[in-house]
């Protein structure tokens, strides 16, 4: 017992040392820290921009509304998935990755201790969100609490792994900004986050709802707005679930822990 204790407190604290060391580095880097705490609330500002009353005349769904959800799934895009790319390519790049795993340190703490800082922001920016939604926006509290919370939990470990994919074919912090940005922009336009799915065509919804962030969007939606059914969250959750597991794989199988050469 003393010895199961003893190891669980060891790979704790070595998380920890991880999370605090990336966010000292993240705090140090003035364009990390730009795209983690400003690019989603001007993001949050575009989509106020292109979406008008007009627009969702119809679909039943409030300007607040779209915007909240929209943004939410921008913070997990822009804080958890374009950081840690742009993370974990530098730390390999600088041969971080490499040393870290000649030690007691394992590659699930390794990726965990990276991401962790970006992760408890993006998290800790939706709760902002939902409250300043609350008071600007005149939306109504989370009408399913626990599925908002399932949906940013899910996203941030989906969003997570699909930056250490992304980064395995990334060669450079700066080519990070053009590896990055199919699944911004396919997001973005398919899943939900600028053109709610309810607005798009009934020709395109079967593509778009297979896309990786829309299941995540299905639950943010429902956990803010409820509405949703049995049926239609299970197909979310497990949309998430297979996107996750395929990613994991994919990092089993292609993830880089040295510099190209």
């Amino acid at each position: 017992m003393n010895a199961t204790t003893t190891a669980a407190t060891t790979a704790t604290g070595r998380l920890t040392a991880l999370a605090r060391a990336e966010l000292t580095l993240l705090v140090r880097n003035r364009t990390a820290l730009f795209v983690a705490l400003l690019m989603p609330l001007a993001m949050v500002g575009v989509l106020r921009s292109a979406l008008t009353p007009e627009a969702l005349e119809g679909t039943g769904i409030r300007l607040g509304d779209a915007l909240l959800s929209g943004g939410i799934g921008m913070v997990l895009i822009l804080v958890v998935y374009l950081n840690v790319t742009s993370a974990l390519v530098a730390r390999r790049e600088e041969l971080v990755l490499k040393r870290l795993r000649t030690g007691e340190v394992s590659d699930t703490e390794i990726l965990g201790g990276t991401a962790l800082p970006a992760a408890v922001l993006a998290i800790a920016q939706s709760a902002v969100l939902v409250v300043a939604g609350a008071v600007v926006l005149d939306t109504d509290p989370p009408q399913r609490p626990e599925l908002l919370v399932a949906g940013l939990l899910l996203g941030t470990v989906l969003m997570t792994a699909l930056a250490a994919v992304t980064s395995s074919v990334t060669r450079t912090v700066e080519s990070a900004q053009l590896t990055t940005t199919p699944l911004f922009l396919v997001s973005a336009f398919g899943s939900g986050l600028f053109v709610p799915l309810d607005t798009l065509p009934d020709r395109l919804l079967p593509l778009c709802e297979v896309l990786p962030m829309t299941g995540v969007v299905r639950l943010v939606e429902a956990g803010l707005h409820g509405g949703a059914d049995a049926p239609e969250l299970a197909r979310a959750a497990l949309s998430v679930l297979v996107w996750t597991l395929l990613s994991v794989f994919a990092v089993r199988r292609w993830f880089r822990w040295e510099p190209r050469r």
